[in-house]
């Protein structure tokens, strides 16, 4: 069997291509992190989900708001589960080129968005965007882990994942010699995560959500930001006192697969390849090397799991002289996946490592509101509420030495 392609060999590939970021995150480098943060651990889904107004226009900078063309109505996918992820197209009619210093999503109906991603796609990939767009039925379209949209896709560097909104997110703030750089004819792609348990599965009402986009045209000094995703698996038996036919993890990958395709099926058994494991090793705690292949500079990073998560971490060389600590949240909280700014930017290149570390918690699957009517699982990586992932989402500017 080939080897899974790594995170970091598809950054690689993305940063020689001079692609613009490639990879699964929200936020930049100094990023305003002002809010305070919820009470770690409360796990509460939709609280908090007002969004606080922009801070004020720095000097060069100005607001582009952009919306859904038109209210959707989610509805669970026809493999059953009660989570939709929904993609939206949306022109921000760009004739020059600028830079994304700062993002906010604004949510219509907080009772069922449960999270939104922003993508931004360069003109390469307009036309296929445009065309999935115009093929399927209804508004926008489905997809999962990405754009779903070949030509147009996070891991082969066609796209970046530049903002992510969860509730009581606030305005994703970058200085002004940092962003993400947009070209004319760039397109935004806004998924939904819309989540109907609440309903058991039934349509909860339209939502119309609302981005904002803080653009600056830059300067010939302004640093060009990429995002890069460190994953490791998950492998969540069962909590002791519980059991079910999905506590069995082949039948738990099996219905993964059914709600969410295979792509995202396979994900299980090939993080494990891809993390040099040749058995998946059930437990509360995973972990994954991911060796750097490219020079880059550290700048910030913020972890994500979903609602069992208890605690991520990201090292730098672990078990070396040189080892540091890069990304440590000890107190995982759903509700605040904030940015966390690095000290200092951290410099890596070959011969680095990077590890990413992730604790679960079977036992909060009885006190979730979220979770507590599903039967027990074998948790593994998936899009849905009930499934879980561990990624430490990393903030970076290539190199060229």
């Amino acid at each position: 069997m080939t080897k899974p392609e790594s995170p970091l060999r598809r950054f690689g590939a993305a940063t020689m291509a001079l692609a613009t970021a490639f990879a699964v995150a929200a936020c930049g480098s100094y990023a305003d992190t002002s809010a305070a943060p919820a009470a770690a651990g409360s796990h509460s889904a939709h609280a908090g989900g007002s969004s606080a107004p922009p801070q004020p226009l720095r000097a060069g900078e100005r607001f582009v708001n952009l919306k859904m063309a038109d209210a959707y109505t989610p509805a669970p996918p026809e493999g059953g589960g009660t989570d939709e992820y929904r993609c939206q197209v949306i022109d921000p009619g760009l004739t020059k080129v600028a830079f994304l210093t700062g993002t906010q999503v604004t949510p219509e109906n907080v009772a069922i968005a449960h999270h939104a991603i922003v993508y931004a796609v360069p003109p390469g990939g307009a036309a296929a965007v445009r065309e999935q767009d115009a093929k399927t039925p209804g508004l926008g379209w489905q997809c999962f882990g990405g754009t779903g949209v070949d030509g147009a896709e996070v891991e082969a560097g066609e796209a970046a994942w530049v903002d992510t909104w969860t509730p009581g997110a606030t305005e994703t703030l970058f200085t002004q010699d940092v962003g993400f750089k947009l070209e004319p004819g760039s397109l935004i792609v806004l998924q939904l995560h819309y989540n109907l348990l609440a309903t058991d599965g039934k349509p909860a009402g339209s939502d119309r959500s609302a981005v904002r986009l803080r653009l600056t045209d830059g300067t010939p000094q302004t640093r060009e930001f990429d995002t890069l995703p460190l994953d490791a698996p998950t492998d969540l038996p069962c909590a002791a006192d519980e059991s079910g036919p999905l506590c069995d993890r082949a039948t738990s990958i099996a219905d993964v697969t059914k709600r969410f395709g295979p792509e995202v099926g396979g994900t299980a058994d090939e993080q494990l390849e891809e993390c040099g494991q040749s058995a998946p090793k059930p437990g509360d705690t995973q972990t994954c090397d991911h060796k750097v292949e490219a020079p880059m500079t550290l700048f910030a990073g913020f972890g994500h799991m979903h609602l069992l998560g208890r605690a991520i971490k990201v090292e730098l060389n672990p078990g070396t002289p040189n080892a540091k600590v890069v990304l440590d949240v000890p107190q995982f909280d759903f509700d605040n996946q904030r940015l966390v700014k690095l000290p200092s930017p951290v410099e890596i290149g070959p011969g680095d490592t990077l590890r990413v570390t992730c604790t679960h918690d079977a036992g909060l699957r009885k006190r979730l509101p979220q979770l507590s009517k599903l039967p027990p699982r074998y948790v593994v990586w998936g899009d849905g509420t009930s499934d879980e992932m561990c990624t430490g989402i990393m903030t970076v500017s290539p190199r060229k030495s």
